[in-house]
C-alpha cells in the first residue's frame, strides 16, 4: 500500500463523515420541535462536519500552502458560528419565540425583568 493510497483513504473517511455530520446538522434543523433546539442542531455537527471536509480537501490538494488558508476558514466559523446562535438565541428569548415548558431551569428571566424594570 503506497503512501498515496493511505492518504486517499484517509480523505475519503474525512469526506464520509463530514458529509454525514452536515447532514445531521440540516436533519436537525427540520425535525427538532423549538428554536433552541435547532440551533443547537445548526451549530455543532456543522463545525466539526466542516472540519472534516477541510481535512479532505487539505489531504487531497496536497499542497502545503494551503493549510494555513484552509484552517484560517475553519478558525473563522468556529469563531462565527457561536457568537451567531447566541444572538439568535438572545433574539428568540426576548421576543418569546421559543417554547418555555422545553427550558430546564431559565437563568436568564431575572435578568430580562430586571433590564425591562429599568429602561421603562
Amino acid at each position: 500500500m503506497s503512501w498515496h493510497t493511505v492518504v486517499d483513504v484517509a480523505a475519503v473517511i474525512c469526506l464520509v463523515v463530514g458529509t454525514f455530520m452536515s447532514l445531521a446538522a440540516a436533519v436537525g434543523l427540520l425535525r427538532f420541535p423549538d428554536l433552541l433546539s435547532r440551533m443547537h442542531a445548526g451549530t455543532k455537527p456543522q463545525v466539526f462536519g466542516l472540519l472534516l471536509l477541510l481535512t479532505a480537501v487539505a489531504l487531497e490538494s496536497g499542497e502545503p500552502r494551503m493549510i494555513p488558508l484552509l484552517l484560517l476558514a475553519w478558525i473563522f466559523q468556529l469563531l462565527t458560528v457561536p457568537v451567531s446562535a447566541h444572538m439568535v438565541g438572545r433574539a428568540a428569548y426576548r421576543s418569546k419565540h421559543l417554547h418555555e415548558e422545553n427550558l430546564v431551569e431559565d437563568e436568564l428571566r431575572d435578568v430580562v425583568a430586571r433590564a425591562g424594570e429599568e429602561s421603562g
